[in-house]
């Protein structure tokens, strides 16, 4: 069998992001547990639970942004009454033996909470064309509360993912033997830790991701409020997957509710790649209130998100924080030294080293203050604060609407002057003065070869 599932590689792309169409958040709204494929064609594909939870719906895209205005189609319609005709959740799309199949879970009209894993199958080239027919439910020995089913291959096996209650939402994996039949199921994780287990105790929303020498799968823990959150296990590509010693729990999680963004609850994500076909880049859901009215389960606002995944030193993901609303953050690397980036303190602006927390590091190139050609750059850690330039210093400063801090505040993007794969800085009203990364962060004229590649910075 083959799968969607990744394949394995190091992303280290340099090109400008602004080639591309930028992302927004939120992605697609009121679409929870969003599963987007990025086909070998080069076509996204996007799938998530709807508010109604009556019906699987699909929509494409030569882009990754624009699935968030792509036309969406009901692929499948729950029936009348009876099996399958109660909640339906959580559709995923996967290609297998040259068929397209989506793996949902569904419960009963008679008993929403009878919920068990079913697929559908599709033989088209093209899953937008051709007919979608139920292919069977997936049956686990246990036979009891059963969902959120993801499927991947490696080294010629295709395995099931999935989370069962046993009596708490566990995860496990099986080898699937045909694309509705599994081989014997084991248990791999539990939700045992303090953040696992918060209104409900819950291991669920498995995702997977091949990296680095590892297999990956997040998931995601605790009830479907604010509490909601994702871990992690990795195991060794070379290890026994169907064995429990070979998966090791991150003891943290690894993406939480944030106050400073206004995101909360993240979680049930999938993995794809940008556009430029490296980047990696994680899928989820999330709200951006806190405080929910009833139950959360019925509370239509988990609007899919899109951010860039990142990797540290020892091969492991950072995911940061939920990065708010609007367009996509970038790290600003620097060309004199790529490990280090230009980063925020809660008051100062500096050049940040390897240990500093990723979303410290993470800025919005937005509408600068200057005129409709300059950029201004907006902290994720301190929103509606920027980057200014003014006396040689570059400061981090809240918005203000004085000429003095839009002078400061806005730069106009150029091409790198020691790479142009990379961008510089020109502040707007200082024509010939640049952001410059040395041993500190300031501006200034830029005239030898060394201080060009301080005022040169990869978008990451």
């Amino acid at each position: 069998m083959a799968s969607n599932a990744l394949a394995a590689n190091t992303s280290s792309n340099r090109s400008a992001v602004a080639t591309r169409p930028a992302v927004n958040n939120p992605l697609v709204l009121q679409r929870a547990d969003p599963y987007v494929l990025r086909h070998t064609d080069g076509r996204y594909y996007f799938t998530g639970s709807v508010p109604e939870y009556d019906r699987v719906v699909l929509r494409a895209s030569d882009t990754l942004a624009g699935l968030s205005t792509a036309t969406e189609k009901v692929i499948w319609q729950q029936p009348a009454s009876g099996s399958m005709a109660g909640f339906i959740w959580a559709p995923e799309m996967h290609r297998i033996g040259g068929k397209w199949y989506v793996y949902f879970a569904a419960s009963d009209s008679g008993d929403v909470w009878h919920i068990r894993m079913y697929v559908l199958e599709n033989s088209a080239a093209n899953p937008l064309e051709g007919s979608w027919k139920v292919a069977g439910q997936v049956v686990t020995p246990a036979n009891s509360f059963a969902l959120d089913a993801t499927t991947f291959e490696h080294r010629g096996t295709q395995y099931l993912v999935w989370a069962e209650k046993n009596p708490e939402s566990n995860l496990y994996i099986a080898p699937l033997l045909t694309p509705t039949t599994i081989g014997t199921p084991v248990e791999i994780a539990v939700p045992t830790l303090p953040w696992e287990v918060i209104g409900f105790k819950v291991n669920e929303g498995a995702a997977v991701l091949k990296r680095n020498g590892r297999i990956f799968i997040s998931y995601s823990a605790s009830a479907t409020d604010a509490n909601y959150c994702m871990g992690l296990l990795s195991a060794d590509k070379n290890s026994d997957l169907l064995s429990p010693a070979s998966w090791v729990k991150q003891p943290a999680p690894v993406l939480t509710s944030s106050e400073v963004t206004g995101l909360y609850g993240p979680g049930h994500n999938s993995f794809t790649v940008d556009d430029d076909g490296t980047t990696d880049m994680v899928i989820y859901h999330a709200r951006d209130y806190k405080t929910i009215v009833g139950d959360p389960l019925f509370d239509p606002n988990r609007h899919a998100r899109a951010q860039r995944l990142y990797w540290n030193a020892d091969g492991m993901p950072n995911f940061g924080i939920p990065v708010g609303e609007g367009v996509l953050p970038n790290r600003l690397q620097l060309a004199s030294s790529l490990t280090r980036h230009v980063g925020i303190t809660d008051t100062a602006a500096i050049v940040a080293g390897p240990e500093a927390p990723l979303a410290s590091t993470q800025f919005r190139l937005v509408q600068g203050f200057a005129g409709p050609k300059s950029v201004a750059l907006e902290a994720v850690l301190k929103p509606g604060w920027f980057l200014a330039a003014r006396g040689g210093a570059v400061t981090l400063e809240p918005q203000a609407g004085t000429a003095a801090f839009a002078d400061s505040a806005s730069f106009t993007k150029r091409p790198g002057l020691s790479n142009n794969q990379g961008i510089s800085l020109e502040v707007a009203r200082a024509p010939g003065t640049f952001l410059r990364a040395g041993a500190k962060l300031d501006s200034g004229t830029v005239k030898t070869a060394g201080e060009r590649r301080m005022a040169t910075f990869f978008l990451r």
